[in-house]
């Protein structure tokens, strides 16, 4: 049997090996090249020039995340404590904007953002602009919400949110109810019983949420160049531009994905090692 399972294996590790091992490798060689392929650390001492987009892709990152937590958990709750029925429809209108292409998505936010927008006309027609303008002494035609950093979190929100509901809600649907009961018999009120059990019972699922939801955020860089206009630089943005873009350096490019990757991977480790510690004081 476990020649047999060794054997099934062999495709996915040839898998694994060309499409994930492999162009890491070809990442590292790079960074630690010379366009003549000779070895330098020069490519990392040049990001030190790129701080600020290092700063501003995390934190924006950073409040993304947040946002999906503080509306996808509450959803997957209430979605939880709903009968099948209702939890099929809410999935399906979960899910029902993924099933449009990424880029469409992005730009019926650009339509919806821009100067003369519909929210911008919106606003207008209602009033809402001379409201402004007359109670803090304006003179605004239209609230500039397209090409700022508050679009560019709207966009990661919107696109990603459902990567938090999804991990949350699975969690939480599968909890034994018995213990719930057991917690209620054994005194504990509504709020007690959310805190002291399906919240530390639920922290896998969040920290998987929280995973998908910062890791495609800070490496994003369509939502950044539709939304932000170009002048949002965030982490994709500057890897693209090395590679693709007039700046020509893939080099520095790799070197700066490198070291995003490992930013990455110590963030993970970090959250799994909280999960782990969390889960254990559950169960003690």
């Amino acid at each position: 049997m476990k020649r047999k399972l060794s054997f099934l294996s062999i495709p996915y590790v040839i898998w694994m090996a060309l499409f994930v091992v492999a162009p890491i490798i070809m990442v590292v060689i790079y960074a630690f090249s010379t366009a003549d392929g000779g070895f330098t650390l020069a490519n990392f001492a040049r990001m030190g020039t790129y701080t600020v987009v290092f700063t501003r892709s995390f934190k924006l990152a950073l409040i993304a995340t947040l946002i999906c937590l503080v509306i996808g958990y509450p959803v997957s709750y209430l979605m939880s404590r709903e009968g099948p029925r209702f939890q099929r429809i809410a999935m399906v209108l979960i899910m029902l904007p993924m099933w449009m292409n990424f880029l469409l998505r992005t730009y019926s936010w650009m339509a919806l953002l821009e100067n003369n927008g519909l929210l911008n006309q919106l606003f207008q027609n209602i009033g809402l602009i001379d409201l402004y303008n007359r109670i803090f002494g304006t003179n605004l035609t239209f609230f500039r919400m397209i090409n700022t950093q508050g679009a560019v979190v709207l966009g990661m929100v919107y696109n990603y949110l459902p990567f938090m509901i999804l991990p949350i809600y699975s969690v939480i649907v599968k909890l034994d109810h018995n213990l719930l009961e057991a917690a209620r018999d054994l005194g504990a009120n509504s709020f007690q019983v959310f805190r002291r059990v399906i919240l530390p019972l639920s922290l896998p699922g969040v920290l998987s949420g929280i995973t998908m939801v910062f890791v495609p955020s800070v490496s994003t860089f369509a939502i950044s160049k539709m939304l932000g206009g170009g002048t949002e630089l965030l982490l994709g943005d500057l890897i693209e531009q090395q590679f693709l873009g007039g700046a020509y350096n893939p080099q520095l490019g790799a070197a700066i994905s490198l070291v995003m990757m490992v930013i990455v991977v110590i963030c993970m480790w970090i959250m799994n090692r909280f999960g782990e510690g969390e889960e254990q004081a559950v169960m003690m």
